[in-house]
């Protein structure tokens, strides 16, 4: 069940959850290449890749950026697509139409665009992989959109599966994750608001990079799983 000799694409590979995924797989053997739209956090993230990962520049909005990402790869075997932007809570009757796309732009349409480009070069064997979140199972105030965004996901997920088949295609939902994208806020408060969160889970505690990269690995993995979510959150939609 290694990735030995396996090319693995991560899109969102520069940080967080997408980074975590990219050196859990080299650790496995594979050959990893990550993309991202900001080249300073591409290079950290490349420095922080075992010898052999490469990485491309890559902005999952314009589908011409996208095309281009898998003419550099080639062929593959696993993608993995953890791409994503910081989102502020605000209502949908406060949210002008232009604004409310745009919202989709990389964690919906993105995904779809990367599918459309990878799908005709991954290998019978291989698989896809995409990161949701708990707020589609359980919304709260001001996230209706980002809760409508990981429902499409999710149902994309499944009707992939079935059309692209033999390729898998899974969903890992994550809940509460530490990752660099909660550094916007102060420490004290980012922590406060980490406790908070933790105390909502059946584990007591929240997520932590590597652990939702551990999952990814395992779809990679494991090749009776397919049009499938798993639900990462600590057991915390369970509370």
């Amino acid at each position: 069940m290694a990735l030995t000799g396996q090319r693995v694409v991560v899109i969102g590979g520069s940080s967080g959850m997408g980074l975590a995924t990219a050196q859990a797989a080299a650790r496995a053997g594979a050959a990893v290449t990550i993309a991202s739209s900001d080249k300073g956090r591409l290079d950290k993230a490349l420095a922080q890749i075992p010898e052999g990962g490469d990485g491309v520049v890559t902005d999952t909005r314009d589908e011409d950026s996208v095309a281009a990402l898998f003419e550099h790869v080639g062929t593959l075997d696993h993608l993995v697509y953890t791409a994503g932007d910081a989102v502020t809570p605000r209502a949908l009757v406060d949210t002008p139409l232009a604004d409310a796309r745009q919202r989709m732009d990389v964690r919906f349409w993105g995904f779809v665009a990367a599918v459309r480009h990878a799908a005709p070069r991954l290998s019978p064997n291989g698989s896809i992989s995409v990161t949701s979140g708990t707020v589609g199972v359980r919304p709260a105030p001001g996230f209706a959109l980002g809760a409508a965004g990981v429902g499409a996901t999710e149902g994309l997920v499944r009707g992939l599966a079935l059309e692209l088949a033999p390729i898998r295609v899974n969903v890992v939902r994550a809940g509460a994750v530490r990752t660099p994208m909660w550094e916007a806020l102060p420490e004290q408060q980012r922590e406060a608001l980490f406790a908070t969160m933790a105390k909502r889970t059946l584990t007591g505690a929240i997520g932590e990079a590597e652990q939702i990269a551990a999952t990814h690995l395992y779809l990679m993995q494991n090749e009776f799983v397919t049009g499938t979510v798993i639900t990462v959150d600590g057991g915390a939609l369970l509370t």
